[in-house]
């Protein structure tokens, strides 16, 4: 217990330098790394003493993602109810494969996702899986889609694999994020098979210029572009599949959480017209990695794609089984967390949360541009695209904001332009944050764009 201690304790003082700390580590706090590096002892050390090595060496090169002033990758961070309850779950050390290994666990999945069924406006009766990211919530929400067409042609994929079976088209647009691809790859079906609708300026598929589709297709549509946070015309592209029997699947990873604001409600309501749903929960809802969800209209098709034969000893309840809607068998408890996130924002705390960051965002943009620097998207989200000139410039400025380590943005190719992508992901970024960090761009981008 006195270990605990220490390590809730070395936390508390991680946590509350956040504020003050560098987001970026130090060059000599990577290379510091290095001493974690030797052989396995023969011996093992006192725990606390590995414990202190940890964190003496450990803390200082993390990256800040934890804090306010990290706006890469659309990494959220970590509400702190969502992480105390990770801790008090990583001490429960339930395995959620079935009701019976954890009735905790199975019924915080089934209560969550009451809610968020509620808050994201997805229909009455949805299933859903609990998974590590949107990469296989992509996954697994495609393996349901694949299920569900093949056994329209009268085809058991899971018994029978692809071998001899019907051929399934898969129309993506151009602006399709690579993590969906990966997915797509996984299933069999080939990321360079797909077919590609061209986008517009903002990353939108156009719906005018879909290929023809039918009951072997499968739509793959975005809520949220990684790069501007554009949405697909969602209506269109739904009631056209839907006049051919196509299956839509929607990759929401971040741009989905809209609809829990009533003030941007309105761009994602035509998305819960698809057949599947991917979702990030450590992105938007900011509970701690890894945590995903796959959601499926058609809860038959997601539970046969997911579901493996049972063993003898396996004892199953009359209940949702966890187990039955995911890829794992054996996994961590995440429902735990994603109650304890909603429960402590409520329907107005996530509301604000999502505005605040579309807020911040916006402050990006308006600061950046007045600052004479082209920002290169509609800012409709919680994504801004900025260019400082010309490529060469725009990346030097990137790697210079970087290594300062006031605030850590990333870099991205735009319609082939350089550009730096700031996402405003974390519940913990407030309006200092932002004025501190603009500031550092400007300074930055000053300096470098002066003569040398």
């Amino acid at each position: 217990m006195d270990l605990l201690s220490d390590a809730v304790a070395r936390a508390r003082r991680y946590l509350e330098s956040l504020p003050e700390r560098r987001v970026s580590p130090a060059a000599e706090a990577v290379a510091g790394l290095d001493a974690l590096d030797r052989p396995l002892p023969e011996r093992g050390a006192d725990p606390a003493a590995v414990l202190a090595e940890l964190d003496r060496v450990g803390s200082p090169a993390t990256v800040a993602s934890a804090g306010g002033r990290y706006f890469g990758f659309v990494t959220g961070g970590s509400l702190p109810a969502a992480l105390a309850a990770t801790v008090m779950a990583a001490a429960w050390d339930q395995n959620c494969a079935l009701t019976v290994m954890s009735p905790i666990a199975a019924r915080t999945e089934a209560i969550a996702l009451r809610w968020l069924i509620d808050v994201l406006g997805l229909p009455e009766g949805t299933a859903a899986g609990f998974v590590t990211g949107a990469t296989t919530a992509n996954f697994t929400a495609l393996a349901a889609a694949r299920h569900a067409l093949l056994e329209r042609q009268g085809w058991d994929v899971e018994s029978r694999g692809l071998f001899g079976a019907p051929p399934l088209t898969v129309v993506v647009g151009d602006e399709v994020h690579v993590s969906l691809l990966k997915a797509l790859s996984l299933l069999g079906l080939g990321r360079d098979r797909v077919v590609r609708v061209p986008t517009d300026g903002q990353g939108r598929m156009r719906a005018e210029l879909l290929p023809p589709l039918d009951a072997r297709t499968i739509l793959c549509i975005q809520a949220g572009n990684v790069n501007t946070g554009a949405f697909d015309p969602a209506a269109d592209l739904c009631a056209a599949a839907r006049a051919r029997d196509a299956w839509v699947h929607v990759d929401g990873a971040f741009g989905l959480w809209a609809a829990a604001t009533p003030r941007l409600a309105g761009l994602v309501s035509s998305f819960a017209a698809a057949d599947s749903w991917a979702v990030d929960a450590h992105k938007w809802l900011n509970v701690p990695y890894d945590s995903g969800l796959a959601f499926c209209r058609d809860r038959a098709a997601l539970r046969a794609a997911m579901s493996a034969a049972a063993a003898a000893y396996i004892v199953e309840s009359d209940t949702r089984e966890p187990s039955h809607f995911v890829p794992e068998m054996s996994r961590r408890a995440r429902g735990v967390e994603i109650w304890a996130a909603l429960a402590s924002l409520g329907r107005s705390g996530l509301a604000d949360l999502i505005d605040r960051s579309c807020a911040h965002a916006r402050h990006f943009a308006a600061g950046l541009s007045a600052g004479g620097h082209e920002v290169l998207n509609e800012v409709v989200l919680n994504q801004v695209l900025v260019a400082f000139g010309d490529d060469e410039t725009t990346r030097r400025i990137i790697a210079a904001v970087q290594a300062e380590g006031t605030c850590w943005c990333g870099g991205t190719v735009w319609h082939g332009r350089a550009a730096m992508r700031i996402s405003v992901s974390a519940w913990a970024t407030t309006e200092r944050d932002v004025e501190r960090s603009l500031a550092a761009i400007l300074e930055v981008a000053r300096r470098e764009r002066s003569p040398r």
